[in-house]
């Protein structure tokens, strides 16, 4: 699909972007941090750096790579921070997650936001943005048999939180 331009991110054209990353960014940063507030902010981050930088991109897959690991990226930081180690977040993850419109969905997605930071981008890419094991090995920087193993490991996690409510064993 190269012919050789680039894709420039313009002002006319980042609510296009917003529109079609949104849910992407926004689900990534709400699984990875748990917080609708901090979800807003890595949100408005990384459309604010998209639109300051006025990148360009050969090919539409290379905008959203760009887009997705800014987004973690931006999660990242948001994590290290000061701030966020020193403040206790004021109500319970299960209250706040609203993310989808079923209370099942809603379970299942508060119960990967309890995973560990790398078994919960796994899932949330795989499953949520429905990539392959080696494009988000691609966007992690690990192997694909890493994601793989991520995969089988947090789905055994899930399952055993779970148990009870969707897994009759």
């Amino acid at each position: 699909m190269y012919n050789g331009a680039k894709r420039t991110v313009a002002a006319e054209n980042i609510n296009g972007l917003i529109d079609k990353y949104k849910n992407t960014v926004y689900g990534i940063a709400l699984s990875r941090l748990g917080s609708k507030e901090d979800a807003d902010d890595v949100f408005q981050e990384v459309f604010l750096a998209l639109f300051r930088k006025n990148m360009s991109f050969e090919s539409e897959d290379r905008e959203k790579y760009w887009i997705i690991r800014t987004t973690i990226n931006q999660c990242k930081k948001l994590s290290l921070s000061s701030w966020s180690r020193k403040t206790v977040p004021m109500e319970d993850m299960q209250e706040q997650t609203g993310f989808f419109e079923s209370r099942e969905e809603n379970a299942v997605f508060c119960a990967v936001t309890e995973l560990p930071e790398k078994y919960r981008t796994v899932i949330y890419l795989y499953y949520f943005e429905e990539f392959s094991a080696e494009e988000i090995g691609k966007i992690l920087k690990v192997r694909a048999a890493t994601v793989r193993m991520r995969l089988t490991r947090a789905r055994t996690m899930l399952k055993s939180k779970l148990k009870g409510d969707y897994f009759y064993e």
